[in-house]
C-alpha cells in the first residue's frame, strides 16, 4: 500500500478523531467503554493539532488511515518526556489499514522529527500492556523498555514505557 505521512489538515480532524476513538474502543483499551472520559481527548484532534504536531498516514487517494500526536521537548502533550526527549502519543490506525505499514511509518516520522531537533537525545512513549502490535513496531525500530518509568495515569490503568536513544543532531 502506498502511504504518505504528512501534517493533518483541519478538514481531517473529525475523521482522525473517530479512527483514534474506534481503535481504542475496538481494542478494549478503555476501562469505561463508550462512556470513558478519555474518548473526549482522543476525539479532540483540533486541540491536539493546535498544541502539538498531529501527523496522518494517508493512502494514494488521500484517505486518512491513521495518525499520531508528536510532542517535541517541552510540549504540553508530553506525559513522560524529560527536557531532552520528544514523545509521541495516541498512535492509531484504522482497522482496515492495520498490517499495511501505516503505524510503523507514523512512528518513523516521529523519530525523524526528533532526530532533526537539536539537543534531543531520545524519543519516548507510553503504551498499554495489551497493545502487542504496537510493541512489535517499537521493538523493530530499536525502542527498548524502560520499566523504571512505567506509570499509572488512573487507578487500574498501567502504562508501559519505551525509549529510543537518538544520535546527536547534526
Amino acid at each position: 500500500m502506498d502511504i504518505t505521512i504528512r501534517p493533518i489538515e483541519p478538514a481531517e480532524h473529525t475523521a482522525l478523531g473517530e479512527i483514534t476513538a474506534e481503535a481504542y474502543l475496538g481494542d478494549g483499551l478503555l476501562d469505561f467503554g463508550a462512556d470513558d472520559p478519555y474518548l473526549v481527548q482522543l476525539r479532540d484532534v483540533a486541540r491536539r493539532a493546535a498544541e502539538a504536531e498531529v501527523l496522518v498516514a494517508a493512502d494514494a487517494r488521500g484517505r486518512v488511515l491513521g495518525g499520531v500526536t508528536y510532542a517535541p521537548p517541552g510540549n504540553r502533550w508530553a506525559d513522560i518526556a524529560a527536557a531532552d526527549e520528544a514523545e509521541f502519543r495516541m498512535l492509531a490506525v484504522s482497522r482496515e489499514a492495520r498490517g499495511a505499514g501505516a503505524g510503523e511509518a507514523l512512528v518513523r516520522a516521529c523519530i525523524d522529527r526528533a532526530q532533526g531537533t537539536s539537543g534531543v537525545t531520545g524519543i519516548v512513549l507510553s503504551t498499554q500492556p495489551s497493545m502487542h502490535g504496537a510493541h512489535r513496531i517499537y521493538g523493530r525500530l530499536g525502542f527498548v523498555r524502560t520499566p523504571e518509568r512505567d506509570w499509572y495515569p488512573i487507578d487500574g490503568v498501567s502504562l508501559l514505557t519505551y525509549r529510543l536513544d537518538l544520535p546527536p543532531a547534526s
